[in-house]
């Protein structure tokens, strides 16, 4: 794990976090789905609305990565970096 760190605008963290505390409600409300034993397709339609926030969030995520982290060290002269952000563009794809 990189110790490095990001550096988000106050407002973006304050977006991110109120976007992943609203994906936090979605999956308590879907577990609760599943107690309560609710039709298949009504949970899967949840889910689906929940993998959606979530990607929200990575793409939020990854166009500060862009533009602040990645433009950064591109100007320090750090090319790994590019290497590092195939990768993570794969990992996104994946889903």
């Amino acid at each position: 794990m990189s110790c490095r760190k990001s550096h988000h605008p106050e407002h973006v963290k304050k977006d991110l976090t109120n976007r992943l505390n609203r994906i936090e409600g979605q999956i308590r409300g879907i577990k609760g789905m599943v107690d309560k034993d609710v039709y298949c397709d009504d949970i899967i339609t949840q889910l689906s609305a929940t993998q959606s926030a979530l990607n929200s969030v990575a793409k939020v995520l990854l166009q500060g990565h862009l533009k602040g982290c990645v433009v950064d060290r591109l100007t320090e002269g750090d090319d790994e970096v590019l290497d590092e952000l195939l990768v993570t563009i794969q990992k996104l794809m994946r889903k």
